[in-house]
């Protein structure tokens, strides 16, 4: 069975809002990319799976577990980061670490120091004058301080700066390698070109592509062909940009990039 399981999760608001047959299945080891524009979908689905939300119709578990029923000990044992982090404001960084670990009984084995080092974090000041940067910095390390094997992050470097997110990448390949399952939401095509096995793209509330993104690269290949004014010239063009040579032409073939391709499911419509 895979780690999580979402079988056609259905959650409809009317007027064409919520989720509509939603189906995700992510191994273990696996990082699944889940893209979308605002309001497709992608954080109704990660509530259904934190416990936060019961499915109107459709299948949502977490290692085996049904994610209403077991909701509190879903939670407990993964790593979550929200699309839009809350904390108590009044309560300083570190605090608030120390509320977290009380919470998941997790004591003086924990991660927090080496991920506090990793992103440069200060959590000795009051959380409400922590910057959008530094806050998503505090997410970040509450979701892994106890070194999960499960990992739901929705948009998890948003507002941070590209030192960070590079870090944040860095972060996410060293947990893949060591077996770690993880749903991966994100604006950031980069960050999900270098870090995830598979991607589900999701528009209207309808889940439209499952694939690798080498997968979705080659079926949106474009090839081109180049005439040159001889045989010659086309063998050493060919040679330079790894094309095919037929006589004195080439074909080349292109391969997009994820961010194209997102274009190209998303671009043309109302993505609402």
């Amino acid at each position: 069975m895979s780690v999580i399981n979402v079988q056609n999760l259905t959650r409809d608001y009317g007027m064409g809002k919520g989720i509509f047959d939603v189906s995700i299945q992510v191994e273990q080891g696996e990082v699944f990319g889940f893209l979308g524009p605002n309001g497709a979908g992608k954080t109704t689905t990660i509530r259904h799976l934190m416990g936060f939300m019961k499915p109107k119709a459709g299948i949502c578990q977490i290692d085996g577990l049904d994610c209403w029923k077991n909701r509190d000990k879903i939670q407990k044992r993964l790593g979550y980061i929200s699309g839009e982090i809350h904390f108590f404001d009044d309560m300083t960084g570190k605090e608030f670490l120390k509320f977290v670990s009380e919470y998941r009984n997790i004591g003086k084995f924990n991660r927090i120091q080496e991920m506090l080092e990793r992103f440069e974090l200060d959590p000795k000041c009051k959380i409400k004058k922590m910057s959008k940067g530094m806050k998503q910095k505090m997410g970040i390390v509450a979701a892994f301080m106890h070194n999960p094997d499960i990992l739901i992050l929705d948009e998890p470097t948003s507002g941070l700066d590209p030192l960070m997110q590079n870090r944040f990448i860095e972060l996410i390949a060293e947990e893949k390698k060591k077996g770690k399952t993880i749903l991966l939401s994100s604006h950031m095509f980069e960050e999900v070109e270098r870090t995830c096995d598979r991607i589900g793209m999701i528009r209207n509330g309808k889940l439209i592509t499952t694939a690798s993104v080498e997968t979705l690269r080659k079926r949106h290949r474009h090839t081109y062909t180049v005439h040159l004014d001889s045989p010659k010239l086309a063998e050493d063009f060919a040679r330079d940009f790894d094309g095919i040579c037929h006589g004195n032409k080439v074909t080349l073939a292109a391969k997009q990039s994820l961010e194209t391709i997102f274009m190209h499911y998303y671009g043309g419509g109302d993505n609402a």
